[in-house]
């Protein structure tokens, strides 16, 4: 057999047989609104059954419900409160989203969290950084505990360099780190402060100590007292998941506590209503997709328990159809308000801490890519650009066409195109959920909505003669387009992000309204097939019954990987087997039964890119010595190779975790086999449909009629109970020996698209030139070695037009955006027509667009075959951690010069001619030690590496310009970035148009005036005149001069405020580009704070200043409150060790909102070091961090 076939595939494909029971086998899938069904009955008849999740009148529970009806179609009636009889049934399986919604909707249990003192607000704190950028009302999820409790207690990493003179006692963790115990835990004082808490009435806790993955004793000494206290749930982190980084750990011991009692209490009920609930064997599904008995079934190991089960079940069905298929597998799960995407390739791609509802959990999951579009996903025409969501209609109340007054939406879209027939829909719509889907009112609706895109048109100069007025279905079908697109989004991220070629993939499609996209999506990306099961309606229950049950064992290590730990490492792995494999047995499983996976959790030293790697077969000639399991290291740098392009040969690799997973095979189970067809499918009958060429008559088919060997072209229809199959034009659909639905993909007609405005092809280039700026972002963290990069995401990637003026940005550091537009233009101003194919430009002076010196810019130019001139450039910023200068961390709080901040660069190719000029940037990083009391670079090697790293981002986006050019053509790809531009233009003078007529209207004048000053009493002073026709005159005049210090801010600085605050003020989701400043017109005066001279030192006016000058603007249109106006850089370090970090502060309050403290605020983003792994990689002791 292939060695990456499951124990389930196996089984699956009839590999593997075992004995009938004669009982009944249930998988169950427990949603937020339908509950999913697939029963192995014991006559080998297969029901299938879908009902509400919620329906009290008639039932307690859906999933008791569905099992009882099942069991009385084969039996004698059973009355709706009779306990079933658990002896006719041998396993159930379930996944639920019960765990999932609780967190959603923060309806878990009361819970409340002890945590080392001084750390009080660490949760509330997390990584810092906000979600949206652009949005000033900064809505973070609210924290999952009511009160905190601080533990006195301390215990620190040994160091051998530590001059701190600690006393207490010196232990061994258990990662065989060494840690003095400054402050044993006070027991009494905890008990004092724990006895409120418990009266309050909460009775479940979250126990989070710093370092207790390594030294658990204080936390269980805290859990030991809790239970004696009454506390009927406590989750120590140390337990629940033993890992370094104390943040994410304390997310995931808190959600232990919030969601464990929750499921605990849906599991009881749930086995109450059988009889001999003892005897009842449950299994629930996992994040990881492996299955776990009910009494192991834990919150934190809950998330994914809905969405796993359809992985599983795609991942085997679909991979394994045939022998010869070794196609790797893109999973699309289209729902109502979402749509999730995942890839498999022979074995599942797990990540071990993944974020939802803002809750960082630390547990092995399927790695579930989720964007916000789905059927019930709003539609809106905005600035002359057609959205989709991320806002949905939900289930209430849900879309037009429901009956109860709900917005457009996907799926009105797709019946208003004849692609969704309501003669097929039940009729459980309406407010007394009796009533068909109402097409009226999806037409009405659209009539409406295409009436405003028409008056737009009409109301843009020069279009009226241009473009023909849209149809109704033209703006149905433009909305469907701009759906599919943004769903692209995240499976090209999945696929090209991750260096895989996205055409190599098939398309596994499932959930309710993935079957009428499905053609389309695979047709944009370039994929051949989609494969739709014919249980993809209710495709996670039917992976429930193919999954393993599933034990893992983990614990943390802090050993290096070389021949003097192979011995431990080995004991270790064969203690932790032991562990599975006893686990399993207690479960009835035979040892012949159960296979073992170690894994090791490997980095490199001084990184924080941890890999979870399994082993590499060992012992062949010429290799070092390796561990029993295998060769670790080589799967390592294998893997480290094609993720992140390069390896670190010198560098030692440290073992973060130890891990085995057990696997045992549940069940047999092998697909049935259908009848092969003797004569064509029915058509059940002819509808028109509308497509991208206009509207087709199109046959329509049940898929129950349809079996083996029946083929059709499209356009046509499918319908299943669950779902429908739209199979497009120039696509083919054929039933398999199994019942499912195979589509070979054409590649449709050219595209024919003119150079002139469409607002439809707006939006989709807007998506297109925004998903090349986020995949350049991909690669340069996936490429870069150094914290700040890969960690932190200090960085912004950017593609800008000919001219050198912004065309699209991902959404990384603000302050960066701006800037970096200018940097583009000066070196086309500096170098003109010696900018040549090949070459690749360094810049990171402030009066060449710099923003402060350790921003490194790499502006790389965009050459087309047949063009002498470059096209467009793509550029990447990164903040590197050291660039010389006369302190380490290359921010030094006195500085007066610019040679004292390290490296200045305003032109320099770091790559002529396609070399890299590694000698030349060299000397230039060394340069800074020509200065009195200057160094060059303390860290030449990540410099280069980071730099390497930057110019592969700037080569993705090379690649993906001229694919886009390739299938569209130059003139209609520069049309469009011009459009793209305008449109942003538009969305500022709108704006500014209705501040004008606001202003005017309280003031009788349209001129706002702010001013703030520095702490030196520096003036910031900023006028601004709109006109009516929404533009601005800004004018700085009046700013105090440059000053003696670092807090001159260089003018490229002063624009990417501007521009910041522009986009902020738009309100909605608008292109950021250089059209957002096109109805601006600045004034700053040179030689003041804001335009210094070349020499000025300006470290801090990028780090401090910038987010004054926020503030002026923003009081200047009385947007919102000050936020803190600074971003607390913090840096030490000395020849041998460098720190450089910002920390929060907080985002003003607004009309509507309040202010938010201990998140970042405007300007920047940055994530931050966690307590633990800056404890464990500097030479410093964190006292405290909390608020205020």
């Amino acid at each position: 057999l292939p060695p990456t076939w499951s124990l389930a595939t196996q089984l699956f494909l009839g590999v593997i047989k075992m004995p009938e029971t004669g009982r009944f086998r249930f998988s169950i899938d427990r949603g937020g609104t339908f509950t999913d069904v697939y029963a192995e009955c014991p006559d080998g008849k297969v029901r299938v059954m879908k009902l509400l999740s919620e329906d009290p009148v008639n039932y307690p529970d859906a999933p008791r419900e569905a099992i009882r009806r099942i069991l009385e179609e084969l039996g004698a009636p059973l009355l709706p409160d009779q306990p079933l009889d658990s002896s006719r049934i041998e396993w159930i399986r379930m996944g639920t989203t019960v765990a999932t919604n609780a967190l959603l909707e923060r309806k878990g249990e009361g819970m409340a969290l002890v945590i080392t003192k001084g750390f009080k607000h660490l949760l509330h704190i997390g990584n810092q950084s906000r979600p949206s950028i652009f949005d000033l009302k900064v809505e973070m999820p609210e924290t999952l505990y009511e009160s905190v409790v601080e533990a006195d207690e301390r215990v620190v990493l040994c160091q051998e360099t530590c001059q701190l003179n600690l006393e207490g006692p010196v232990v061994t963790g258990t990662t065989g780190e060494k840690l003095h115990v400054w402050r044993s835990l006070d027991r009494e004082q905890l008990r004092r402060d724990l006895q409120p808490v418990l009266d309050s009435g909460v009775k479940s806790l979250a126990v989070v100590l710093m370092h207790s993955y390594t030294f658990p004793d204080h936390e269980e000494a805290v859990g030991e007292l809790a239970g004696e206290m009454g506390f009927t749930h406590v989750s120590l982190s140390s337990h629940v998941m033993p890992m370094v980084r104390i943040v994410p750990r304390g997310f995931t011991a808190c959600a232990d506590a919030y969601l464990t009692p929750c499921i605990q209490r849906y599991v009881h009920g749930f086995a109450s209503g059988f009889k001999d609930p003892e005897s009842l064997r449950v299994l629930f599904m996992q994040s990881d997709g492996g299955l776990t008995p009910m009494e192991k079934f834990i919150g934190s190991h809950a998330i994914l328990s809905g969405p796993a089960g359809g992985v599983v079940a795609y991942a085997i069905t679909t991979c394994h159809q045939d022998d010869s298929s070794t196609s790797p597998v893109i999973g699309f799960d289209m729902g109502g308000t979402s749509t999730d995407v995942s890839r498999y390739d022979g074995e599942y791609e797990h990540v071990f801490e993944s974020t939802t509802a803002g809750v960082s959990i630390q547990a092995p999951q399927l790695d579930i890519n989720t964007v916000a579009a789905g059927g019930g996903s709003m539609l809106f025409f905005r600035s002359g650009m057609f959205v989709v969501g991320p806002e949905s209609a939900g289930a209430n109340p849900g879309p037009a066409c429901y009956c109860k007054g709900g917005p457009l939406t996907v799926t009105d879209a797709n019946l208003y195109l004849g692609r969704l027939l309501p003669e097929y829909f039940p009729k459980i719509f309406g407010p007394n959920e009796d009533e068909p889907l109402n097409k009226k009112a999806t037409m009405e609706a659209f009539e409406r909505l295409t009436e405003e895109v028409n008056t737009f048109l009409r109301e843009q100069d020069g279009l009226s003669n241009q473009q023909l007025e849209m149809t109704c279905c033209e703006v149905a079908m433009g909305f469907i387009r701009v759906a599919n697109e943004t769903m692209c989004r995240p499976i090209r991220a999945l696929t090209q992000g991750k260096g895989y070629d996205t055409a190599r993939h098939a398309l596994a499609c499932f959930g309710g309204a993935g079957g009428q996209h499905a053609c389309a999506i695979a047709r944009s990306l370039g994929m051949s097939t989609v494969f739709i099961h014919r249980y993809s309606g209710i495709l996670s229950a039917y992976g429930l019954a193919l999954a393993d049950v599933v034990h893992e064992a983990q614990e943390p290590c802090a050993k290096a990987y070389c021949a003097d730990a192979f011995a431990y490492l080995d004991e270790r792995i064969d203690a932790l087997t032991e562990q599975c494999v006893s686990q399993l047995m207690e479960q009835g499983f035979q040892r012949s039964e159960i296979e073992t996976t170690p894994f090791l959790h490997l980095r490199y030293d001084r990184t924080d890119c941890a890999l979870m790697c399994t082993s590499e077969p060992s012992g062949n000639e010429g290799e070092g010595p390796t561990c029993s399991h295998g060769d670790f290291e080589k799967a390592f740098t294998l893997r480290y190779k094609r993720e992140f392009g390069f390896t670190i040969p010198a560098r030692t690799i440290i073992v973060d975790d130890i891990r085995v997973r057990g696997t045992a095979r549940a069940c047999s189970h092998k697909p049935t086999a259908v009848t092969k067809a003797t004569q064509p499918p029915r058509v059940e009958m002819v509808t028109p449909c509308y497509f991208e060429d206009g509207s087709h008559d199109t046959n329509v088919y049940l898929l129950d009629e349809m079996t083996f060997g029946h083929s059709v072209e499209g356009p046509s229809i499918i319908i299943d109970k669950h779902s429908t199959i739209l199979v497009e034009p120039g696509c083919r659909a054929s039933i398999t020996q199994y019942g499912d639905v195979r589509i070979q993909v054409g590649q449709g007609g050219p595209n024919q698209i003119g150079t002139e405005l469409d607002t439809i092809q707006l939006s989709i280039f807007s998506h297109r030139f925004m998903s090349t700026a986020e995949q350049m972002g991909r690669v340069l963290q996936r490429t870069a070695i150094s914290t700040n990069i890969k960690e932190r995401l200090d960085f912004s990637c950017a593609l800008f037009g000919p001219d050198g003026g912004l065309v699209a940005n991902a959404p990384h550091i603000p302050v960066h955006l701006g800037a970096m537009q200018e940097a583009v233009q000066y070196q086309l101003r500096f170098l003109g027509d010696d900018i040549k194919e090949g070459d690749v430009i360094l810049s990171n002076h402030p009066s060449a667009g710099g923003s402060h010196l350790p921003d490194l810019t790499v502006i790389t130019p965009v050459f087309y075959p047949g063009r002498d001139k470059a096209v467009f450039f793509v550029a990447s910023r990164g903040h590197h951690a050291d660039i010389g200068g006369i302190t380490p961390g290359s921010m030094p709080p006195t500085s007066k010069y610019l040679w004292e901040e390290g490296m200045c660069v305003k032109t320099f190719k770091l790559v002529e001619n396609s070399i890299f000029q590694e000698e030349g940037v060299t000397e230039l990083l060394n340069a800074p030690g020509k200065y009195p009391g200057s160094s060059g670079t303390r860290n030449l090697h990540d410099n280069l590496s980071d730099l390497r790293a930057q110019v592969a981002a700037n080569q993705k986006g090379i690649t993906l310009v001229r694919e886009l050019i390739d299938a569209y053509g130059m003139e209609v790809v520069m049309a469009y970035m011009g459009h793209i531009q305008e449109n942003a233009e538009l969305a500022v003078r709108e704006m500014l148009k209705e501040i004008a007529d606001k202003t005017k209207a309280q003031t009788g004048q349209t001129v706002l005036e702010a001013e703030d000053r520095m702490d030196d009493g520096t003036l910031i002073k900023l006028r601004i005149e709109i006109s009516e026709e929404g533009s601005a005159f800004c004018d700085f005049t009046g700013t105090g001069p440059q000053v003696a210090g670092n807090c001159n801010a260089p003018r490229a600085v002063t624009l990417s405020a501007l521009i910041y605050c522009l986009r902020c003020m738009v309100g909605h989701d608008v292109p950021l580009n250089q059209g957002c400043l096109n109805p601006v017109t600045v004034v700053i005066p040179v030689g003041c704070l804001l335009d210094p001279s070349d020499t000025a030192a300006v470290v801090g006016g990028n780090v401090l200043t910038c987010q004054r000058i926020v503030d002026v603007v923003f009081h200047a249109f009385s947007t919102c409150a000050a936020s803190q106006g600074c971003m607390n850089n913090i840096t030490f370090g000395d020849e041998t060790v460098g720190y450089y970090e910002t920390v929060a502060g907080g985002g003003g309050a607004g009309p509507g909102w309040h202010g938010r403290s201990g998140v970042h605020s405007h300007m920047t983003n940055t994530r931050i070091t966690d307590p633990e792994i800056l404890e464990r990689r500097y030479p410093a002791v964190l006292l405290c961090f909390h608020l205020r």
